[in-house]
């Protein structure tokens, strides 16, 4: 698993690239559960949270766009 992530984009085979993309939707996962903790802390700032919110969407943007590559593949 290591290798594919060290390898360099244009070297990798598609199975590797598969498996570089399923990481990075694991992590971004991880992201939002980090996220959400600290999106219940109600931090009592409306534009905080406000962009606490906006992070979220785009994590979860990115994970879609993520899965749609990987299943594209």
């Amino acid at each position: 698993m290591r290798n594919a992530v060290m390898r360099m984009p244009e070297d990798r085979t598609p199975e590797e690239t598969r498996r570089v993309l399923r990481i990075a939707v694991r992590q971004l996962e991880r992201a939002d559960l980090y996220l959400a903790a600290v999106a219940s802390l109600d931090i009592g700032d409306d534009e905080g949270q406000a962009a606490i919110d906006q992070i979220r969407d785009d994590v979860e943007s990115l994970r879609k766009h993520l899965v749609d590559g990987r299943i594209a593949l």
